[in-house]
């Protein structure tokens, strides 16, 4: 069967444009990684806002349950409730909290000091604690060198001018640091409260940004993250409470100082799955051991109970039909995100493998149905 010149033609330029389209599919998509890797700071803390204005709307629309209000006198409300719950923590315990962190920090100081020697004793080499101890390299180099300490009894002026600069750059890593971290917590405060403000405007624009052909398939998306994000994060707040509570009044029953910093911090890194608990764990056994072995091993039980308590109680009940995400997958990749991308990517990967989740879900009963309907 011949091919007339016009079918050849036509072929040519069909793979033409087909290897095109190929092309610069690839090109945006590797421009699209190399953007997500030198931005991915600033995307995971919008995604921290997005996430702060979903939980803020969930609660909002909780209390619409309740009360017949508008949604802006509705999110008023619940922003004065928390700013006044957190406001009443921070004058009422302010001076007792920064007295509990103080103490716990000087406590599990001394106790990874001892902690340390017991490794020693047992012939384990600890040479990675001194790594970045400028006052153990001050400290052995004037051990290594009396002669030198006794000789000259005042530093020379090269020496003064080091110190000096050594000083004024650790105070601006510092300022830059503090300044850092609180404008990062105003950014992600601001941006959820813009999302929480008009969640129809900012859905209603992501969707117009996507083609007229593919907008009901990403309405049905989109509405399901939502919701999957909401009742996630509200399981999520109710379970940091109880871890909280729990771990603060077991705490103070055993006798532990700093139980009520203790609870704040296991309540807060209950919000990262698996890692937050064990680090939580680790702190509170560290914190303990300053009141002998038998507080130490109480608190240990204690936290085993609260694991159990979160793992086998809570987490059933209040997350059953928010996520089922296999422990293994979930784990494996929060030490995936961890390792490329630090303490964002721990923190923020149960949510966007729950996105993801939504997403294939959809897809595989979308798949699902069409073989239905083709047999």
């Amino acid at each position: 069967m011949t091919v007339s010149a016009h079918d050849r033609l036509r072929a040519r330029n069909d793979l033409a444009w087909a290897i095109s389209v190929g092309g610069i599919g690839i090109v945006a998509f590797a421009a699209l990684l190399m953007f997500t890797w030198y931005f991915a700071a600033t995307l995971f803390l919008i995604f921290a806002g997005m996430l702060l204005g979903v939980a803020l709307n969930a609660m909002t629309n909780m209390l619409g349950r309740v009360v017949r209000l508008p949604h802006s006198l509705r999110l008023t409300i619940v922003c004065v409730v928390l700013a006044g719950l957190l406001s009443g923590v921070v004058f009422l315990g302010g001076a007792s909290i920064a007295q509990q962190a103080a103490v716990l920090s000087n406590t599990i100081k001394s106790q990874l000091v001892g902690v340390k020697a017991f490794l020693e004793r047992n012939g384990i080499d600890t040479s990675y604690f001194d790594l970045g101890n400028p006052s153990a390299s001050a400290a052995s180099s004037t051990t290594a060198t009396p002669a030198a300490a006794t000789t000259h009894n005042l530093p020379s002026a090269g020496a003064i001018a080091s110190s000096g600069g050594a000083i004024v750059s650790q105070t601006l890593k510092l300022l830059l640091g503090t300044v850092s971290a609180v404008g990062n917590f105003f950014i992600v405060l601001f941006l959820g409260l813009t999302f929480a403000a008009q969640p129809s405007v900012y859905r209603k624009g992501l969707l117009f940004m996507v083609p007229a052909q593919h907008r009901a398939r990403a309405t049905v998306i989109i509405d399901r993250i939502g919701e999957t994000l909401e009742r996630w994060l509200i399981a999520q707040i109710i379970t940091m409470a109880a871890v909280f509570v729990v771990t603060w009044i077991g705490l103070s029953l055993i006798g532990i100082q700093s139980s009520f910093i203790l609870g704040i911090q296991a309540g807060l890194l209950t919000f990262i799955p698996t890692v937050g608990a064990l680090v939580a764990g680790l702190i509170v056994v560290l914190a303990s051991l300053a009141s002998g072995w038998v507080a130490a091993a109480s608190a240990f039980a204690l936290f085993l109970g609260i694991h159990a308590l979160e793992s086998y109680i809570l987490t059933p009940i209040l997350q059953r039909q928010a996520l089922e995400i296999p422990p293994a997958t979930l784990f494996a990749f929060q030490i995936l995100l961890g390792v490329v991308f630090g303490i964002w990517g721990l923190a923020l990967a149960l949510p966007l493998m729950a996105i993801a989740k939504v997403m294939i879900d959809h897809f595989k009963a979308n798949e699902a149905s069409a073989d239905a309907l083709a047999a």
